[in-house]
């Protein structure tokens, strides 16, 4: 599960998004390919900074713009090329996703509880949260693989698909991943590699703090 853990050193850093508007508007955004505000882009940049200074080896995006757009300030200061992925996409929430958190909690009351219970639970009739890590960790097992001894790799994806990601590098089960909190706009996690595997090393780091505002709140 922890998959080609061997010692090396490795680092990787879960990267998530700049604000959106419908981060603002607290409306579930999940597959849906919504752009970054301009406080968002911003974001991104005073992110990349920091970031840059861990001396990445390689960058990997989530495709939708909103990642893609932040992934690319990293890119400009670092001059690495960035890989996109629709691996790691936000979960698919189906009949959830542009609705806000008033009308979810509203018209689908019970599913939002069961969710928040940690029960396995289709969102608005998309994916679950098992699947989204089943898609996504391969993803970012397969390029920290490529990373050289203690090399660093920056992932850049959505808040849900980072913490389900995270819980399934280090090994817990699907019920406790709620326990893992959610990453604001711009804020990261890093996860570095210990003898027995990933361990969490940081968690919504960068924050100033900012509120979490998204699909994972």
């Amino acid at each position: 599960m922890n998959g080609s853990t061997s010692g090396r050193g490795r680092r990787i850093v879960l990267w998530r998004h700049g604000q959106t508007a419908w981060n603002l508007e607290r409306r579930f955004q999940g597959s849906t390919d919504i752009d970054l505000t301009e406080a968002g882009v911003g974001q991104a940049r005073r992110a990349a900074r920091l970031l840059a200074s861990l001396k990445p080896d390689a960058i990997v995006a989530s495709d939708l713009r909103r990642a893609a757009d932040t992934a690319a300030e990293l890119a400009a200061i670092t001059g690495l090329e960035v890989a996109h992925d629709s691996g790691l996409r936000e979960t698919y929430a189906g009949a959830w996703q542009g609705l806000t958190h008033e009308e979810i909690v509203g018209q689908y009351g019970e599913q939002y509880a069961a969710w928040k219970r940690g029960e396995p639970v289709r969102r608005g009739g998309g994916e679950l949260e098992t699947e989204v890590a089943d898609r996504a960790a391969p993803v970012v097992l397969e390029y920290a693989g490529k990373l050289p001894d203690a090399g660093t790799l920056v992932v850049v994806s959505h808040g849900g698909t980072i913490r389900t990601t995270i819980g399934r590098l280090l090994g817990l089960d699907s019920h406790h991943w709620e326990g893992l909190g959610g990453l604001s706009n711009c804020c990261w996690s890093v996860l570095g590699e210990g003898a027995r595997g990933w361990r969490l090393l940081e968690h919504n780091a960068g924050t100033l703090p900012e509120p979490v505002l998204g699909d994972d709140d």
